[in-house]
């Protein structure tokens, strides 16, 4: 797996959006499911979203279902995190994965270096 390149971070007001975008090499996106998983301070990280590139069956987590939507970019070889409606609660740093297991939402290895996420109330 190649190195991810997560961006799209950035200050918000609750209710907003923001979109994030994970560029990686069509080699990784055709052979790994991808996903996106967040930290906050103080806290364990979380799986947020996942998809398989070549199906583009999804998965979210309970706390983002109906906000947030992971999608092919449109840039080439991206995949997107769309956020709708933020919460304070999704302030993180939010980092890119590949190889997400979608039935138990473990991680795999290759990971983007983390773009932050602040939603201020």
């Amino acid at each position: 797996q190649e190195q991810l390149v997560d961006s799209g971070g950035g200050l918000v007001q609750a209710g907003g959006s923001l979109t994030l975008s994970c560029a990686a090499s069509a080699r990784t996106l055709s052979s790994y499911n991808m996903g996106w998983f967040r930290q906050a301070p103080g806290k364990e990280r979380e799986f947020v979203a996942a998809m398989d590139w070549v199906t583009t069956t999804t998965l979210y987590a309970d706390s983002v279902k109906g906000r947030f939507t992971i999608s092919r970019g449109t840039s080439k070889n991206t995949v997107s995190l769309r956020m709708d409606n933020l919460k304070p609660e999704d302030t993180a740093v939010y980092y890119c994965n590949a190889g997400t297991n979608m039935r138990t939402m473990d991680p795999g290895r290759a990971w983007g270096q983390g773009t932050q996420v602040t939603v201020s109330s």
